[in-house]
């Protein structure tokens, strides 16, 4: 947030996948990677170097990172970019945190036990958290929400002819529905809030953008699948690039 705060000092580069990479990325690589290297559990990151499928494909338990999720919209200041930590096992995500430093909202996920909501988290390099603090502050997700018309989230940044096609097919059968353009994976955790109902995603990510906030929508008990054959998402693959996806709310 300090870096964010001073947009002549992004020190903006391009990736060989040719997306933005700015010191923010950088800097919040390297604090989690000093933290979460005291579990001695292996890291898998977006910022870190390249691990081929040779070295991590016998993992049984890793860190999947994204560091700074949105950094499309943190260069364009619109305040939706997140932090995504997921801890896998055996591939399959079974605890995640997702931050949203601006609006101070942390959403975490455990496999079995529910997503909650914990607002009113300002960044504070010292803050040090205990599992009573988390339990006396936590909403459970989703929230309860008035009666509104049928939502559907579009990334703001990556959108495309086919994403426009998956939502007039929900249009037909939702006539009143309402298009939310929403940055980073803050569109899973407004699904599972209650505030959005559906989100397909017909351009490229990758497994760290999506791990930590699929398990938080599930949790609250929505649903993710690839598009279109309706699988499941899969992790550590050899190629680290999901298949297009959507996601629904069950309302």
């Amino acid at each position: 947030m300090k870096v964010y705060q001073n947009s002549d000092n992004y020190d903006i580069s391009i990736k060989r996948n040719n997306t933005p990479l700015t010191i923010a990325d950088r800097l919040a690589h390297n604090k989690i990677k000093e933290v979460l290297g005291e579990t001695r559990i292996p890291i898998l990151s977006e910022e870190g170097r390249e691990m081929l499928y040779e070295e991590r494909k016998n993992w049984d338990m890793f860190w999947l990172v994204d560091p700074l999720d949105g950094t499309i919209e943190f260069i364009k200041r619109n305040n939706e970019f997140t932090v995504n930590i997921a801890l896998m096992a055996d591939n399959v995500c079974v605890a995640s945190v997702v931050y949203v430093p601006y609006l101070q909202k942390i959403y975490i996920a455990e496999q079995g036990d529910g997503a909650y909501l914990i607002t009113d988290v300002a960044p504070d390099s010292g803050a040090e958290w205990i599992e009573s603090d988390v339990a006396s502050r936590r909403q459970r997700l989703p929230l309860p929400i008035e009666p509104r018309p049928f939502r559907v989230a579009v990334s703001r940044s990556h959108q495309t002819a086919d994403t426009a096609t998956y939502v007039e097919q929900m249009r037909r059968e939702h006539p009143d529905l309402e298009v939310v353009e929403q940055g980073s994976s803050y569109k899973f955790c407004l699904m599972a809030e209650g505030v959005i109902d559906y989100y397909p995603r017909t351009t490229e990510t990758y497994e760290w953008d999506t791990a930590a906030a699929e398990l938080v929508l599930i949790e609250a008990g929505g649903v993710v699948r690839t598009l279109p054959d309706h699988r499941p998402l899969l992790y550590n693959k050899e190629d680290l690039h999901n298949p297009w996806f959507e996601c629904h709310r069950f309302r």
